[in-house]
């Protein structure tokens, strides 16, 4: 049959879809032509704002119209939801009641096998699958509920997956999981081990490791100090904050104050000077009051960061926030402090660049072509574009950061 996916969210969503179309392939399907009809398409969801439902359920209607004859299938995270309220009896809103009648739901884990998710369709860069789930609840996420509690592969595992991307022509591997810094529970492993052993890949000597989101409580002076002084790891970093107000914090039940985030930032930088610091940020949250919004933007704007990944607070569904007799900040409020983090990021962003102009770094070019251009990614992050040349395609060079005024 001719198969047909669309993902939707994050990079570890990207990992699993390219997993399922993999298994499927090997099982004789054969992937649907663009444009053309599908005999069944698989849409893997995200959950993680009320934006992301209604973007499942347009994706979804959207897919019935332009395959009108194909089985459907939702997994992922909106989809687990959706079939554990309907697997306890829940009412369901209408919108998804509508889904339900249109469409099949399955669990990734009945699509997919753990350890083959690593994602295949960029020959350049590869999503490695590398955690699953979290044991965190915090007080505004259902992603425990949707992906259930913290998982993983054991190494030797994840060393032969990035092994073989390696073999298959990638030469930059994220690694993606739910709470990947919480590596090891299921194996007796540790976050630290795993990237001692993806730094010493036998496959190719050329090739380069991020690492995705970290909470700054396992993102270790140890972690930190590794990657300063690793072959392959870049200097990059990607840390949530959440909330710059300790109070804020604390009613999120986050595992951390904005101080260990501060010392967090300020060890990197100090062993690392080049590195990117991208960093999620919430806005909006119950409780969080206008004092607490303003010492928030202060404490963001004083740390060396350089761009700023902002969501907008929705409310969701038997998260324990809604129990919690707190401040419900106005929908346009919420709006208007998205911006000034959105424009405190661009300013950041701005900054990282300028101070790097002229530096000498390593780029790593990609196959897309707009208007004669091709774009790379240096080691810390940094966009960088020549004229193309289709045979620096999936290479690395050395080269001066020149910025466009």
């Amino acid at each position: 049959m001719k198969i047909k996916i669309v993902t939707l969210g994050c990079k570890l969503n990207f990992a699993e879809s390219s997993a399922i179309m993999q298994q499927l392939l090997n099982d004789g399907h054969t992937k649907a032509k663009t444009g053309e009809q599908a005999d069944i398409v698989i849409v893997n969801t995200c959950t993680v704002t009320d934006t992301a439902d209604h973007k499942d359920r347009q994706a979804i209607h959207r897919l019935r119209r332009e395959n009108p004859n194909a089985k459907i299938i939702m997994t992922g995270c909106y989809a687990a939801l959706i079939k554990q309220k309907q697997d306890r009896g829940e009412q369901l809103p209408s919108a998804d009641n509508t889904i339900l009648s249109e469409i099949d739901i399955l669990k990734p884990k009945d699509l997919i096998n753990f350890v083959n998710a690593y994602s295949r369709d960029d020959r350049t860069r590869c999503f490695l699958k590398v955690q699953d789930g979290c044991n965190y609840f915090c007080t505004y996420c259902t992603i425990p509920f949707a992906r259930g509690r913290s998982r993983n592969p054991y190494i030797k595992d994840i060393v032969a997956q990035a092994e073989q991307a390696l073999t298959n022509g990638a030469k930059e591997i994220i690694l993606t999981g739910v709470n990947i810094g919480d590596f090891g529970r299921s194996t007796n492993e540790t976050f630290l081990s795993l990237i001692q052993a993806l730094d010493e890949l036998k496959s190719q000597e050329n090739y380069r490791i991020r690492i995705s989101s970290c909470e700054p409580n396992l993102l270790s002076d140890e972690i930190i100090d590794f990657v300063a002084q690793s072959h392959h790891f870049a200097p990059h970093f990607h840390i949530p904050l959440q909330s710059g107000s300790n109070e804020v914090l604390q009613i999120m039940h986050r595992r951390y104050n904005r101080e260990l985030f501060a010392e967090r930032v300020e060890h990197i930088k100090r062993v690392i000077p080049n590195a990117f610091i991208g960093v999620d940020c919430m806005v909006g949250v119950r409780g969080e009051t206008e004092e607490y919004f303003n010492d928030y933007v202060q404490f963001i704007s004083s740390l060396p960061v350089s761009q700023l990944h902002v969501f907008t607070y929705s409310e969701r569904a038997n998260t324990r926030m809604l129990d919690m007799d707190l401040y419900v900040v106005p929908q346009a409020e919420r709006e208007r402090r998205s911006k000034i983090l959105h424009k405190i990021s661009e300013d950041k962003l701005a900054q990282f660049y300028a101070q790097h102009e002229g530096s000498a770094a390593t780029v790593l070019w990609e196959s897309k072509k707009v208007e004669d251009k091709m774009f790379g990614f240096t080691e810390n992050y940094i966009k960088v574009s020549r004229p193309f040349d289709r045979t620096k395609i999936n290479t690395f060079e050395r080269i001066t950061v020149q910025l466009p005024h």
